[in-house]
């Protein structure tokens, strides 16, 4: 009986369409990633801001404009990840380089795998449970990369073009289903 089924035009035709659905759904869910871990150890700076330079007593400081880098980094903004989709612990901050540039800076990052996972900087406040899932394409956001690992800490370089002034919260975003996995609230320090 099993060998006639196998000779069915129709039988094949549906085995060969479950083997394609099958690799799509593998594809598209990457259910693997549920079980494996990506660790990222990058190099960070110091929590909170650094200690400025003294300044010897003989010389005579120079005047501080608003268009004046500042002479240490200093953490603009920082928050505390919540959980969304999957759960997520960490931090988050945006720290201005003493050479004008902007990093956001996430620390002990700790959420799931998944699939095309970015991290954006956004304009939407974070709210908690399920209402805050899909919230931050619906204003402004910035890609500032795919997110390296899903435990850890990471370094990403905010573009030139970006104000750090204009974005009041961070999402480990998945790209793929439009929804957040975790996000942290952006206050001003």
């Amino acid at each position: 009986m099993g060998k006639w089924i196998l000779r069915s035009p129709l039988a094949r035709a549906g085995l060969a369409a479950a083997v394609v659905v099958a690799i799509v759904a593998l594809y598209w869910f990457q259910p693997w990633k549920l079980f494996t871990d990506t660790y990222v150890d990058d190099a960070l700076p110091p929590a909170g801001p650094t200690p400025a330079a003294s300044t010897p007593a003989a010389t005579t400081p120079s005047p501080v404009t608003s268009a004046t880098a500042p002479a240490a980094d200093q953490v603009l903004a920082a928050g505390e990840f919540v959980t969304h989709e999957h759960d997520t612990t960490g931090s988050a901050e945006i720290r201005r380089l003493a050479n004008g540039r902007h990093q956001l800076v996430i620390r002990d990052l700790n959420t799931s795998n998944g699939p095309d996972l970015r991290v954006w900087l956004t304009d939407q406040p974070v709210i908690h449970g399920t209402a805050g899932w899909k919230v931050f394409d619906d204003g402004k956001w910035v890609e500032l990369a795919r997110l390296k690992g899903n435990k850890g800490n990471q370094v990403y370089d905010l573009p030139a073009s970006a104000d750090p002034a204009d974005f009041r919260s961070v999402s480990i975003w998945c790209k793929r289903f439009s929804v957040s996995f975790g996000a942290a609230d952006l206050t001003t320090t």
